[in-house]
C-alpha cells in the first residue's frame, strides 16, 4: 500500500470519526487499521473529490468489486456514473444533504457497475471531507452489498 493511499484512507477514516462519532466499522483486533480498511474490509468505502464534476479518488477492495472497475479506471470515472441517469437527481440530494450537514444516514438506492447492471447499497453513509484546517476536499461513503447480513463485530455507525 503506497504512502499517499495510507494518508487518504487515514483522512477518510478521521473525518468519519469527526463527524460520526465513531471510527470506521473494524474489529478490535485489527492492527494495521489502514489496510484492514482498504484490503479486507466487507463494506465499501468510495470518495470523490470537490469540483462541479467530481471524480472518485479513493476506493477500498470491496467498492472496486461492486463496481467491477479496476482502480485506475475508476479513478478517472466521474462520480455521477456509479449511479444510472434515472437515480442521478436522488442521489444528488443524498450528496446536497451532506455539503448541508456534514452527514448522512441508512440510504439505501441502486447504483450500476461498469457493465451497465444494476446493484442496491444498503445502509449507506455519506460524509464530508475535510483537511484539518476545515477546508473541503470532497465526499466519501460507506455502504454495504447486503441489506441484513454483518460482521459479529459490527456494532452499527449511530
Amino acid at each position: 500500500m503506497t504512502s499517499s493511499l495510507l494518508s487518504l484512507i487515514t483522512q477518510i477514516d478521521h473525518n468519519f470519526l469527526d463527524r460520526n462519532g465513531k471510527a470506521l466499522p473494524a474489529p478490535t483486533d485489527v492492527s494495521a487499521r489502514a489496510q484492514w480498511l482498504h484490503e479486507e474490509a466487507p463494506y465499501s468505502i468510495l470518495a470523490h473529490g470537490t469540483g462541479a464534476d467530481p471524480h472518485f479518488i479513493y476506493a477500498n477492495q470491496f467498492a472496486l468489486s461492486c463496481f467491477k472497475y479496476g482502480i485506475e479506471e475508476l479513478l478517472q470515472l466521474p462520480s455521477r456514473l456509479s449511479a444510472a441517469p434515472q437515480d442521478r437527481s436522488e442521489r444528488e440530494r443524498l450528496l446536497q444533504d451532506v455539503t448541508l450537514h456534514g452527514i448522512a444516514y441508512h440510504y439505501t438506492g441502486p447504483r450500476i457497475d461498469k457493465h451497465g447492471n444494476t446493484f442496491t447499497i444498503y445502509d449507506g453513509v455519506v460524509w464530508r471531507l475535510s483537511h484539518p484546517d476545515g477546508s473541503p476536499f470532497g465526499q466519501a461513503a460507506l455502504f454495504w452489498s447486503n441489506e441484513l447480513e454483518r460482521p459479529a463485530w459490527y456494532t452499527g455507525v449511530k
